[in-house]
């Protein structure tokens, strides 16, 4: 019997794909879906310029510069939730105004990615293609709503 290398490359890739999930779960599924929106904004932005005659090295690296801010802010809420489990588990003592432990990192995830999907509509303009103004209006809504969920649990308004 011959080997199949498509049958094998199937299955490593159903073997990868579940262990990503077991391990991760939804949750990793999220952070994926927003690294590969911030790469998918990266190289459309990057075609809008080179398109438009606008692309510049300075402004290449800017762009980089602000994807590495988004990182450090996902990280920033993944380590806020986890240091908020700890003390609503460990120090009863402490009580803390929160309807729900573990929501920091989806909504900054989920809003950094509908911020990322703005922004690849407006690259995909600045490339000649129209945009539906209610695409442009769910995506802002979208945002609005997750806004509106952060405040629900902060007490406030947040700013925007």
């Amino acid at each position: 019997m011959e080997f199949d290398w498509m049958l094998a490359v199937k299955a490593g890739l159903a073997a990868a794909l579940g262990a990503f999930s077991a391990f991760w779960g939804w949750l990793g599924w999220l952070v994926a879906a927003w690294v590969v929106l911030m790469a998918l904004d990266y190289a459309t932005g990057t075609a809008a310029a080179m398109k438009n005659g606008e692309w510049a090295s300075h402004t290449a690296r800017e762009g980089i510069w602000h994807k590495m801010g988004e990182v450090v802010v996902v990280i920033i809420a993944a380590f806020a939730d986890g240091l908020l489990s700890i003390i609503m588990e460990q120090l009863p003592m402490v009580e803390i105004a929160l309807p729900e432990i573990g929501l920091l990192l989806p909504l900054v995830l989920v809003w950094y990615a509908i911020t990322e999907l703005g922004s690849i509509a407006e690259n995909a303009q600045r490339m000649g293609a129209p945009i539906p103004a209610w695409l442009v209006k769910l995506m802002a809504n979208g945002k609005d709503a997750v806004d509106a969920a952060g405040d629900k649990l902060t007490g406030g308004d947040s700013e925007k």
